[in-house]
């Protein structure tokens, strides 16, 4: 079910206890040389419709929300952004009136890294306001990591930037936006040893053009795996949060 085309009154019909609401988030905001600044949503949007298309009676798909936390991409430019504390109160706007109406089980899909600490904060304290609600939240990548990590064959096996990940799967939905002759490999150049820890660092600091990857490796054909292998865990969590016991 598709919140958007549908009305009022057969949004007030559903099971609201019977159903998970997810709230697709994500960004607008530079990705290097070769992706559109609207990459995030992109993906993100194509992950959850999947998602809806598996459990059309289960699933409330809201609209994306297309305006990220992304202050650490601005060094590049073609970004727009909110600041942290104005995108973790959105976040609790978007799905308050829902939970206010009853909806019990609701789940934030992000589809951009700079979202997950406000996505976790915001998430908290609407525990605080509806304990008895299912709040849920995670990126699609980190649901579907093995799967992704398999299709992958450059040296990075997760989420990167631009990236061989985000370059596959736009060649897969999006090829016509994608600047081929521009795509360039953009190493990680954090240092082993500092790895496992959180290095707060803008993207004019962390990459030489933008990305942290190797999209170089991308094609179309691992893109369609891609969203397969991230549709196909997204839903197994659905299933697992509408098993959850309410209140």
């Amino acid at each position: 079910m598709k919140f958007a085309e549908m009305t009022a009154p057969e949004i007030g019909r559903i099971d609201k206890t019977g159903v998970v609401v997810i709230a697709p988030i994500a960004a607008v905001e530079q990705h290097s040389r070769h992706l559109p600044v609207i990459t995030d949503t992109v993906l993100v949007t194509a992950v959850a419709e999947g998602v809806e298309r598996n459990l059309p009676e289960k699933v409330l798909l809201l609209p994306t929300q297309w305006l990220g936390a992304s202050e650490h991409h601005l060094p590049f430019g073609g970004t727009l952004t909110a600041t942290l504390p104005t995108y973790e109160a959105m976040l609790m706007e978007i799905l308050r009136p829902l939970l206010h109406d009853g909806f019990g089980r609701a789940m934030l899909l992000n589809g951009h890294g700079g979202n997950i600490d406000p996505l976790q904060v915001a998430l908290r304290r609407l525990d605080r306001e509806y304990p008895g609600a299912i709040l849920t939240g995670a990126a699609y990548w980190d649901l579907a990591a093995e799967g992704l990590a398999a299709c992958c064959t450059g040296p990075r096996k997760s989420m990167g930037h631009a990236c061989e990940l985000e370059t596959s799967m736009m060649l897969a939905l999006r090829p016509e936006l994608v600047r081929t002759d521009l795509i360039e490999d953009d190493p990680e150049s954090t240092p082993a040893a500092v790895k496992s820890i959180f290095w707060a660092r803008d993207f004019g600091r962390r990459t030489d053009h933008g990305a942290v990857g190797y999209p170089e490796q991308a094609t179309a054909e691992k893109g369609r795996k891609m969203l397969d292998a991230a549709i196909a865990a997204v839903t197994k969590v659905c299933h697992g949060v509408l098993e959850l016991p309410i209140g």
